[in-house]
């Protein structure tokens, strides 16, 4: 089966600093990857490299059976793969709608009014207050408005960076319950997470990155009872 996703021998630098160290890693459609690990190993990098933010110094990567790792953002957004950032990266000034609709730029189809629905059907509270300046919001509440904001460009496989940063343990439970309802409705999820205990639960494969290179990877469950990985990232001896 060919990979929707396949990054090889990836390296990135920031100057003379690299950052990701020719890593190797694949998604399969339909699934929920998720690369754990600590501040700055190389995660985000990874995603902004995936996306087009950034270019690698080496390798390359395929979605979908196409190369992209030159390609700008946008066309990368085309082909249908959406990036959901660290940070959220929302427009505080623009009502939520407004957010909404700037995730579908790329698009010219008539389907996009029954995808707005479709956000608001999956995060209630942006439906209700869906004139309301986004800068208002929780913190929560704007990573509903980011992910339904990337989803908006309709996606096969969506990115997401550090989903449940800075939330507490009931938005965290439901930010990660809505991952396992996108991928029930088909979105491929690339999923970097601090939270290695959150993430391995719902992933069909895991792989652990120290300072820009792979040293671990296998299933959700497999990682979560491993005990390099359990010491390093779950808190237990």
């Amino acid at each position: 089966m060919t990979a929707m996703l396949e990054v090889k021998d990836l390296e990135v630098a920031y100057g003379k600093i690299v950052a990701v160290k020719k890593i190797s890693f694949s998604v399969d459609q339909g699934q929920v990857v998720t690369l754990i690990g600590t501040n700055g190993a190389g995660k985000t990098t990874t995603l902004r490299t995936i996306s087009g933010l950034l270019r690698p110094t080496h390798g390359e990567i395929w979605f979908q059976g196409e190369r992209i790792d030159q390609m700008p953002a946008h066309e990368i957004v085309k082909r249908g793969l959406a990036h959901s950032p660290e940070g959220r990266k929302i427009f505080p000034k623009l009502t939520v709608e407004e957010n909404l609709l700037l995730g579908a730029f790329a698009r010219n189809d008539a389907g996009i009014r029954a995808d707005l629905d479709a956000a608001y059907d999956l995060f209630p509270i942006l439906g209700e207050r869906r004139k309301q300046p986004a800068g208002t919001f929780s913190g929560g509440e704007q990573q509903m408005l980011a992910m339904g904001r990337a989803m908006m460009s309709k996606p096969k496989l969506l990115m997401l960076d550090e989903p449940s940063m800075g939330l507490s343990p009931i938005m965290m439970k439901l930010i990660m319950s809505t991952v396992t309802e996108l991928q029930a409705q088909g979105t491929t999820i690339l999923l970097v997470e601090q939270n290695a205990q959150a993430a391995l639960k719902l992933a069909d494969h895991g792989y652990v990155l120290e300072v820009g290179r792979i040293v671990v990877k296998g299933s959700g469950p497999e990682l979560l009872v491993n005990d390099q990985v359990r010491k390093a990232y779950l808190g237990e001896d």
